[in-house]
């Protein structure tokens, strides 16, 4: 993820009160000026500009502390939007989201990847179904960001390797030629664990643990993503969790992928986790044996990243979106493996239940566009 733009003065000026707003819904001139030591002439003046661009709004009149009552300025979440694609190897999905990161369409097709022309017009047409949905034309999106399980080059452009789509050195191009818009590539996982703290004021450290059909992950530092020295940071799904244990795709064994993915549950039905989780809160015997398993092995993954890490762990992917319900179980089972920890407090579940790749990488777009204001 790039580094936030040094901008010059004035402009920094500008940027600081628009994200002030952002942050702030509901403030007033007088509060910009106190909060940001400004005078009351650069705040106007920068006010003026940014209503002029269609980017912030009166929003109402705030309570009177005596005199006059202050009008509050909101941002207009919708000045602009951002698209994201996340590409598996049997779906399509994609999202047009506003600039608060709220979901406006949402769009999922089944269709296999296949690196050549077909399936890149196919891409085209879904981001321009998604602007026809949204009512947005294409000079109001911010970009197209475009996730994938796989490792990239620091600019994006090729994508190296990925097992999951046996694919390697692929021109990421060959994917967005049909698409007339600026587009960013990405891992899956490094988008959906950016989903998680891209807006907090003050993010923490903390690690995002990806349970779908295979495991990933991402390394958020103050709320930005660590990529690692060669670009594979947060690969937690082939951390060894079994010695000589079940084999995993990538040729290895014992990694946490081979116990703790989604299709570890789904094969118990039929390739259906929902339908799995139908079982297990029905009180089938097989379903409970398998999901205890589970969240043993689960934990035993979790402990290795809390004791090497020190941070808050999120747990989303498919299996994440369900385990809201089956944190307490998982937490005592924390507790128990690690001496310096007396609770397993620090996993939570995901915000982003559904699609948080593809919000993710759209947001990428969102984040830039917020600090070049």
């Amino acid at each position: 993820m790039p580094e936030e733009p040094a901008l010059p003065p004035r402009t920094a000026n500008r940027n600081r009160i628009y994200r002030m707003i952002y942050q702030n819904r509901g403030i007033s001139r007088p509060e910009l000026c106190h909060r940001l030591g400004l005078s009351m002439p650069t705040v106007m003046q920068n006010v003026r500009q940014l209503q002029a661009a269609g980017l912030i709004e009166e929003a109402g009149s705030l309570d009177s502390t005596g005199g006059r009552k202050a009008v509050a300025l909101a941002c207009v979440q919708k000045a602009r939007i951002a698209v994201g694609l996340d590409l598996t190897v049997h779906h399509v999905s994609g999202v047009a989201v506003d600039l608060e990161g709220n979901i406006l369409v949402q769009l999922r097709e089944r269709r296999v990847f296949t690196a050549n022309g077909g399936y890149a017009a196919a891409l085209g047409k879904m981001v321009e179904a998604l602007l026809e949905q949204s009512g947005f034309s294409s000079e109001r999106v911010l970009g197209v960001g475009i996730s994938m399980p796989g490792t990239f080059s620091e600019d994006g452009s090729l994508m190296l390797d990925s097992r999951l789509l046996r694919m390697q050195n692929l021109r990421t191009i060959e994917l967005s030629r049909a698409i007339p818009l600026p587009c960013q590539f990405c891992n899956d996982a490094n988008a959906a664990g950016f989903a998680e703290v891209w807006d907090v004021q003050s993010p923490p450290d903390a690690l995002y643990l990806s349970l779908s059909n295979t495991v990933g992950g991402a390394i958020l530092l103050g709320g930005r993503l660590y990529m690692g020295e060669n670009q594979r940071g947060g690969e937690f799904g082939h951390i060894t969790v079994q010695r000589d244990g079940r084999q995993c795709y990538c040729g290895k064994r014992g990694c946490l992928d081979a116990y703790c993915s989604a299709e570890v549950l789904s094969r118990l039905a039929e390739g259906n986790l929902e339908g799995f989780f139908q079982k297990l809160k029905s009180g089938d015997a097989k379903a409970h044996a398998a999901w205890e398993r589970y969240l043993d092995d689960l934990a035993a993954g979790v402990d290795i990243l809390r004791m090497a890490f020190d941070c808050p762990i999120i747990l989303g992917g498919y299996v994440g979106a369900y385990m809201e319900d089956y944190l307490e179980p998982l937490r005592i089972r924390l507790a128990a493996l690690n001496r310096f920890d007396r609770d397993g407090s620090y996993v939570r579940v995901c915000r982003y239940r559904t699609e948080a790749s593809a919000v993710g990488a759209a947001l990428l777009y969102v984040q830039a566009f917020l600090q070049g204001v």
